[in-house]
């Protein structure tokens, strides 16, 4: 019995951990993509439940929200329009997805490439822009917005961060 004994350790080892991972998967259902979407319409988010596609974090408030659909209906979402714009650089569908941001204004999705940007606004990653329907003064549009994403002129550049809001 004594030669056994390690096996039957590893084997009860292995299946609590296999146990304790299989319940966890059942518990989260985290939504990082969704296929189908072929209409391109924004897909309704229960906080919660859906995973930043580029950080990977669980997206708990749509303020600063956006989804990106490829042409095919594949939908992912993030949670800082920053993201959105970092993940969305390298793919094949840059400039064919559709892309939906919540308004800040309007507190509804909108076309992010139609939408308006703050420079400023305390975001989930820090990057600070808020996408708005109706354009105020200071705001930019999204080729601008997505240019100074990709430049690193965002709040995470402590220059940046100390011209736009002095500190």
């Amino acid at each position: 019995m004594k030669k056994f004994m390690p096996f039957i350790v590893v084997g009860v080892l292995i299946v609590i951990i296999v146990t304790v991972f299989l319940s966890l998967a059942k518990v989260q259902h985290m939504v990082v993509i969704k296929e189908g979407n072929t209409q391109k319409l924004p897909i309704k988010m229960e906080l919660h439940k859906y995973q930043d596609s580029d950080c990977g974090m669980v997206i708990d408030d749509l303020s600063y929200a956006s989804q990106v659909i490829a042409p095919d209906g594949r939908t992912w979402f993030f949670h800082d329009h920053g993201d959105f714009v970092h993940w969305l650089s390298d793919k094949p569908f840059e400039k064919s997805a559709v892309i939906w941001v919540m308004s800040r204004d309007t507190h509804k999705w909108i076309d992010g490439r139609k939408a308006y940007y703050t420079l400023n606004e305390l975001t989930p990653m820090g990057y600070g822009f808020g996408a708005y329907e109706h354009k105020k003064e200071g705001m930019v549009d999204f080729d601008t917005m997505r240019l100074k994403m990709l430049r690193g002129e965002t709040l995470k550049n402590p220059k940046i961060r100390k011209q736009l809001l002095g500190k």
